[in-house]
């Protein structure tokens, strides 16, 4: 059987006036329009054409949330728990009121997610880069108080980066907080070659979070730009944030969020370093196929798989799996099922197969991203 699904974006305020607007070819609403959410959770199930939302037909049991996610300004840094620390963390918090400003796990579930580009251009920070490196950024710098004590804590023993991000976060390094922005802010104005890209990007975080610490973790963070199709698997424990653009983000069905900067939220320091992977390195861009129609992005979970599908006048057919969901991303795109059901899926909503469907033909001319649970394998 299948459905079709919508949702009215939601309206924080990092989101774009205009990116869900272009996308679906309508007027801007006016305001920030950040996401949609395409799924289950509790927390804004999608509609379903025809009357009723999307829980009432699956009881709550989708194991991914897929999204459209269109960013003006940046998100909070945020690492997400593994699902071994999401449970112990439930069981410590059982006690909380749902609502409690001071409880951080939601959920027992892990949240590992991946995120495609949608736009031309999508900026995120994603892991923490390598320590010889950020000394050279830093070097770059110049040697004012702020760069100095920040470059003998990364020079220090033990797990320094755990420690620098405690310090950062402690609410007890704000001057040097501040003359490190300041030397970040000077040295993107001028020639600063190898790291230019960084530290401008670094300097307009900066403009729209003042004063907050989370500028400086973003320092010691990777800066990565994607291109239109390619993507980041983002695994749990890995501290992130997105920058701006617009994509379809795919995640497991949980809202546990440990955040560590840019934002006016809670930040709960001590747990958030608990769960913190420092392992650095760079993170890899997974890039969309040149050969063929389908492009699989590939995920070391179970929760959830993603698909590409570019349609040029031509049928696809696309064996399934589980309930199944296919957003339309560009063009004009008709969706099939087994049991003879087809509907035309206007660009920004979803066509939601059933289990009881094993294929959908997809045709047309255009874009469509299709999410299903991963297959039953164990968690990389």
């Amino acid at each position: 059987m299948l459905l079709s699904l919508s949702n009215v974006p939601r309206d924080y305020a990092w989101g774009s006036p205009t990116l869900l607007a272009d996308l679906e070819g309508r007027s801007p609403a006016g305001g920030p329009e950040a996401e949609v959410w395409f799924g289950d959770h509790p927390g804004d199930p999608s509609d379903v054409q025809g009357g009723g939302t999307l829980d009432a037909v699956t009881d709550g049991t989708l194991p991914y949330l897929l999204k459209l996610l269109a960013a003006a300004s940046p998100l909070s840094i945020q690492v997400h728990p593994t699902i071994d620390q999401a449970r112990a963390g439930w069981a410590r918090e059982s006690s909380l009121d749902a609502d409690d400003p001071t409880r951080n796990y939601r959920d027992d579930n892990h949240k590992p997610e991946l995120i495609v580009a949608l736009s031309e251009r999508f900026e995120s920070l994603s892991g923490l880069r390598p320590v010889p490196d950020t000394l050279r950024l830093l070097a770059a710098l110049g040697g004012s108080a702020g760069v100095t004590e920040l470059t003998t804590r990364l020079t220090a023993s033990g797990d320094v980066l755990r420690a620098t991000i405690g310090w950062l976060l402690s609410g007890e390094a704000q001057a040097e907080v501040d003359d490190v922005v300041a030397s970040v802010r000077a040295t993107a104005q001028s020639d600063a070659g190898e790291w230019a890209t960084t530290l401008r990007a670094v300097s307009a975080i900066a403009d729209t979070y003042p004063g907050d610490p989370g500028v400086v973790v973003a320092l010691l963070m990777n800066h990565v730009v994607l291109r239109r199709g390619e993507a980041v698997f983002l695994r749990a424990g890995l501290l992130h944030a997105y920058i701006s653009g617009l994509g379809v983000e795919i995640m497991a069905a949980s809202d546990n969020v440990l955040r560590g900067g840019l934002t006016p939220k809670r930040i709960d320091v001590p747990e958030l370093l608990s769960i913190l992977d420092t392992t650095t390195g760079e993170v890899p861009v997974l890039r969309p196929s040149t050969a063929g129609a389908v492009t699989e992005y590939e995920v070391p979970v179970t929760d959830f798989a993603l698909k590409r599908v570019a349609l040029t006048g031509g049928r696809v057919d696309v064996g399934v799996s589980g309930p199944t969901m296919v957003l339309v991303t560009a063009g004009h795109v008709e969706v099939g099922g087994t049991t003879g059901d087809a509907r035309s899926v206007p660009v920004g909503t979803v066509a939601f197969a059933t289990a009881d469907e094993v294929q959908l033909t997809l045709s047309g001319e255009g874009e469509a991203f299709v999410a299903s649970p991963g297959p039953s394998s164990s968690e990389a």
